[in-house]
């Protein structure tokens, strides 16, 4: 198989699969009829702990670091999460804004050289019923992040048993790393 150009791909697929400790995700490529394709990330999520990282892999194998997210404090009302690469270079951040929570979740994407983009729940009423009912935790959720009017790139929860999210970019500049990271963080991070 060639090596995937990562930076060129445009719409993501990810899956989670959860285990007794850990929440595991993997990120595929979308073949053109729908399926999952090649995986190009896999991360693990390790339940309780006091401050939250997640290291994502290239493959299973957990040989290549394709990135990873750490926050910066240990209680994180709002503080952030920084992402870096296999090298800990910084790739840019992200961060839950606390206050416009309470009604519908909201993040804030930094990536450096580029405008920051706020991320949103599409629909106030499925978020306002989330809230009301956590049993009703299975309702998908929709996040679209953008700058203005525009949609820089959208991460959808898909119907079904397991959570699986379908994540278009349209902005071309968007590091993919850095929205693998953001998608993996909206499942990972959500309930918080």
């Amino acid at each position: 198989m060639k090596p995937i150009d990562l930076q060129t791909q445009q719409r993501l697929l990810v899956r989670q699969k959860i285990t007794f400790m850990v929440n595991r995700y993997s990120v595929h490529l979308e073949q053109t009829d729908g399926t999952e394709g090649p995986m190009v990330a896999f991360a693990e999520q390790k339940r309780m702990t006091f401050k939250e990282q997640v290291t994502i892999y290239t493959d299973e194998s957990r040989t290549g670091v394709l990135a990873g997210f750490r926050a910066r404090n240990v209680i994180d009302l709002g503080s952030g999460y920084d992402v870096l690469d296999g090298d800990n270079a910084s790739i840019g951040s992200f961060r839950k804004d606390f206050a416009s929570s309470l009604l519908r979740s909201t993040w804030h994407f930094e990536q450096g050289g580029l405008p920051t983009l706020t991320g949103t729940e599409r629909s106030l009423p499925v978020a306002l019923i989330r809230r009301v009912a956590d049993a009703l935790s299975w309702l998908p959720y929709h996040f679209d992040f953008r700058r203005g009017d525009a949609v820089a790139f959208s991460c959808e929860r898909r119907w079904g048993i397991t959570d699986r999210y379908t994540v278009d970019i349209h902005e071309p500049r968007l590091d993919r790393r850095l929205v693998i990271a953001m998608a993996i963080a909206l499942d990972a991070l959500q309930s918080r």
